[in-house]
């Protein structure tokens, strides 16, 4: 059952779980389950995610186990709808916080399935009916309004208006609806009317009615366009998260030399959760763009908590040809900043940031267990897709 040198731990199950819905839930409740097995949580458990949509499934899963949960999301992902947004009205890019905001919405009555459904929905992929679309949504006329009481609509619809209006005041920058996320939409109305992204990130929160203790945190807070960029090994430099996750002239080897200033609450939040998990997906534009700022590796290495990487199940154009021990490698090089400014880079060990590793059974990204030993991981769970899960969590 358990390697105890190396404590490579596998876990199955004698029920077969087919559906991913199931999948996901599983796999939020052995991440609750792991923590409690090394005794390090407390009755009330509190977490703090990085990364980004990627982890959207589990999340809506987890919340059915914890809702005191901080999740730490970056701004900087140009693609969708978000990159129109950014065109014409500038600002930070907000689809990774919508959507992680809508995740975690209310959906416990019918009134809150509807404001869901109305803040989920997205315009026709022909512009001629997204435009059209739009019109009725923004006019009230739409039967996403269905179900939507007086003070909900009035509030919501105010924010597509004054969105609308900041479009119009543009009139030199035709904007394209699209694929449009009516989330989007209203997040940057409120974004812009307030000047603030953490207002617009309360004002969501609250009309979607997410649990109060849990809390959705840009890395940087900021009311200012934010574009990632990095630097080739050759010199060469890529702008724009979108344009590095989908190079068209092959994979980069991705350096970010860029520290903006972190967000104060992130590190406040940092400081006293129980545990640190690094959430699956775009590993050099989704995750480590959120370690590299200063203070992060800082704060994450002075906790003796555990600190769980959430383990992709596969390749995508930024990790071809990594292992478990590469993406660690790159999370540890992120948090010491170790291209940045030489005087200021940390010196930590890779264990001091990640202790513990899930990985799914099957998965495409080799399990190198002996390089994980060398850089002092030794907890590394192996999770089958068909794992079955009992929790007592009294």
């Amino acid at each position: 059952m358990c390697d105890l040198r190396l404590r490579v731990c596998k876990w199955t199950s004698v029920v077969k779980h087919r559906s991913l819905p199931c999948l996901l839930s599983k796999l939020s409740n052995f991440v609750i389950f792991f923590l409690f097995r090394f005794k390090t949580l407390s009755s009330s458990i509190s977490e703090f995610h990085l990364g980004g949509t990627a982890f959207n499934g589990v999340v809506e899963e987890l919340k059915k186990v914890t809702t005191r949960v901080a999740h730490v999301l970056p701004v900087s992902d140009d693609g969708g709808s978000t990159a129109e947004i950014v065109r014409v009205l500038g600002g930070p890019a907000v689809g990774d916080i919508r959507s992680r905001c809508l995740r975690l919405s209310d959906e416990s009555t019918s009134e809150a399935l509807s404001v869901r459904r109305l803040l989920g929905h997205r315009l026709p992929i022909d512009p001629s009916e997204a435009k059209l679309e739009w019109h009725q949504i923004v006019e009230g006329d739409h039967t996403l309004w269905d179900g939507v009481s007086r003070p909900y609509r009035e509030t919501i619809r105010a924010f597509l208006v004054y969105f609308h209006n900041e479009i119009l005041r543009r009139s030199a920058d035709m904007f394209c609806f699209t694929n449009g996320s009516i989330g989007n939409f209203f997040f940057a109305g409120a974004r812009i009317f307030f000047q603030s992204l953490d207002a617009a990130i309360f004002l969501f929160s609250r009309v979607s009615q997410i649990p109060a203790e849990s809390l959705v945190l840009p890395v940087i807070s900021t009311n200012d366009r934010f574009t990632l960029g990095c630097e080739l090994w050759d010199g060469t430099i890529i702008r724009g998260q979108n344009e590095i996750s989908h190079p068209s002239n092959g994979r980069p080897e991705v350096v970010n030399k860029v520290f903006p200033e972190v967000n104060h609450t992130v590190l406040e939040q940092l400081s006293k959760v129980d545990c640190v998990v690094y959430a699956m997906g775009s590993l050099f534009t989704s995750l480590c763009p959120s370690l590299v700022l200063r203070g992060i590796g800082e704060t994450i290495a002075s906790r003796a908590i555990p600190k769980v990487l959430l383990l992709n199940g596969s390749h995508d154009r930024e990790t071809t040809g990594l292992s478990a021990s590469g993406f660690v490698t790159a999370i540890t090089d992120s948090l010491n900043r170790t291209y940045g400014d030489p005087h200021k880079r940390l010196k930590n060990h890779p264990n001091d940031y990640v202790n513990a590793i899930l990985v799914p059974e099957g998965g495409q990204i080799p399990l190198d267990v002996e390089n994980l030993a060398s850089q002092g991981i030794f907890h590394v769970v192996r999770i089958s897709v068909l794992l079955s899960v009992v929790l007592d969590l009294n």
